[in-house]
């Protein structure tokens, strides 16, 4: 994992969901790829998936279940973890999460 993105763009206006439960910033890269840097409040969300997704977590600790399955898997700081497209995904934030979203 990278601590930084050299040579990007980053939009001003932040991206503010759930009454400000997640709070994230879209960066675009010169070969057109986007990513989100934000964070998630301790708080019980659903996200819904377009594109493929790698979330990579820089600190903070949750729960997640893909959509369809029952099982819960929890992950920290330093792991991430894909969720397809045209999905969803129940996510519940046990501490503060610092991520990065790769959309595929």
């Amino acid at each position: 994992m990278t601590t930084q993105f050299d040579n990007v763009s980053v939009v001003k206006k932040a991206n503010i969901y759930f009454d400000g439960k997640c709070v994230s910033h879209t960066v675009l890269f010169a070969d057109g790829t986007r990513k989100t840097i934000g964070v998630i409040f301790p708080s019980s969300l659903t996200f819904n998936t377009g594109a493929p997704e790698v979330m990579e977590l820089n600190a903070g600790q949750c729960r997640i279940r893909l959509k369809g399955e029952t099982e819960w898997k929890t992950y920290e700081g330093g792991q991430k973890f894909s969720v397809p497209g045209n999905s969803s995904f129940d996510i519940e934030t046990l501490q503060t999460l610092d991520y990065v979203c790769h959309f595929e």
